[in-house]
């Protein structure tokens, strides 16, 4: 038997609806902050993620699924979707529509990760993108699009963890320090850390293994560097936060684990769970890197598996419920069966959940289907039906049956 490859997961038609209550959830939300839906490749030339996502990233150096095509290009599957709405937003020239440009999406994920609890191969995000606006009122708005997400789904208890990365220029003094502050131990590091002491030393404070984590403790903070642009930035930021009554709390190891992130960025974590739910912040110089305008740009993203998870552990009573079938028809002989598909179908232009025999079964199994699927009514068509128009309809919950007149406003009226 062919099994499915490492680190994928099938979702079935016993938990896909759950699947479509979190999307449908964020996509009614995001509609109402004006967003629009952006679905981009599945895969993309290796240099977006290169440029886009940075070289000393772990996302770059040890995750991306890269391979040649038969003409010999370099593709990579998507490893996170920002680069590709960034590269659409300049090939397809939406610098030139009204600004800023909102954008949303829901897309699978593809990293070479260790296989664990939570963390797997493809993976699922929803993701929103705001492009060209640099004010702090942007960063609040995307903050706010998180917040009001979490309480959609009635999840509690997320906590709002907020910092500054800065700008290039105030970056630099800070890079400086922290060299100052690990050159004296930069031996004991691992090898990854040691490969990116020169280029970009912040994405040590990133690094996963415990040496490295303990040797980075009393490490500069970035938020003692930074310039009075983007100091006056994020006070804005906490200040409009502040006044709208939204809780946070700094914390200045935050620096995320893509290179393109500048000034504000910023978690929400399960305070239960103790992980990160969703993650993002501000990416202005991401836009020209990837051969755009100087475009200015805030967004986050958030894992469908995670949420899926703490939506589950936390909405046990009122957990969403997969759609109940309202009608079965149960048919004897061809010409019933006829009757009962033009019965269906035009019970289903009103919106009703109706299923029919399609596999020639006896009357007693088509009941037992019925049952086993869970079916509200159940009507019952046979050739005497069909001439005298009329039909026995049995309610599968309270075992009551009646006769209805066999025409589809009577039995609309019945089953609604």
């Amino acid at each position: 038997m062919i099994q499915r490859p490492k680190g994928t997961k099938d979702i079935l038609p016993s938990e896909s609806y759950k699947w479509q209550y979190i999307e449908k959830t964020a996509a009614d939300l995001f509609e109402n902050f004006g967003l629009k839906e952006i679905r981009v490749p599945v895969f993309e030339n290796t240099e977006l993620f290169l440029r886009g996502v940075g070289e000393t990233t772990d996302v770059v150096q040890k995750e991306m699924y890269t391979f040649e095509d038969k003409g010999g290009r370099s593709i990579t599957l998507r490893p996170e979707g920002t680069a590709g709405v960034v590269r659409s937003y300049i090939e397809s020239g939406m610098a030139s529509m009204p600004s800023p440009i909102k954008l949303w999406y829901a897309m699978s994920i593809y990293r070479y990760e260790n296989v664990q609890k939570g963390r797997q191969r493809e993976f699922h995000q929803i993701g929103v993108e705001v492009l060209g606006t640099q004010s702090y009122q942007a960063d609040v708005e995307v903050i706010l699009m998180g917040q009001k997400f979490f309480e959609a789904l009635k999840i509690p208890r997320i906590k709002l963890m907020l910092n500054s990365i800065g700008c290039p220029t105030c970056r630099a003094k800070y890079q400086e320090a922290l060299r100052n502050f690990i050159r004296p131990n930069l031996e004991k590091y691992c090898d990854t850390c040691k490969t990116r002491f020169e280029k970009n030393p912040m994405r040590i404070l990133d690094c996963k293994e415990e040496a490295c984590k303990k040797m980075n403790q009393g490490a500069p903070i970035i938020l003692d560097y930074l310039c009075e642009e983007c100091k006056e930035h994020f006070e804005n930021v906490k200040k409009r936060l502040t006044q709208l009554g939204v809780d946070y709390e700094i914390d200045s190891s935050i620096v995320r684990g893509l290179d393109y992130y500048t000034k504000t960025v910023f978690e929400f974590v399960s305070e239960d769970e103790g992980y990160t739910v969703l993650g993002g912040g501000r990416y202005d110089g991401l836009v020209k890197e990837l051969g755009g305008q100087d475009t200015p740009a805030v967004g986050f993203a958030t894992g469908v598996e995670r949420i899926l998870e703490i939506y589950e552990k936390y909405n046990q009573e009122n957990m969403v419920k997969s759609r109940k079938m309202d009608l079965y028809l149960a048919t004897m002989g061809e010409e019933a069966d006829l009757e009962a598909t033009k019965l269906a179908l035009a019970l289903r232009d009103k919106g009703i959940f109706v299923e029919q025999d399609v596999a020639q079964r006896s009357l007693k199994a088509q009941f037992k289907y019925a049952d086993k699927k869970k079916a509200k009514f159940v009507l019952t068509i046979g050739e005497e039906e069909v001439k005298q128009k009329r039909a026995k309809l049995k309610n599968m919950e309270s075992g009551e049956e009646c006769e209805v007149s066999f025409d589809t406003e009577s039995i609309f009226e019945k089953i609604k």
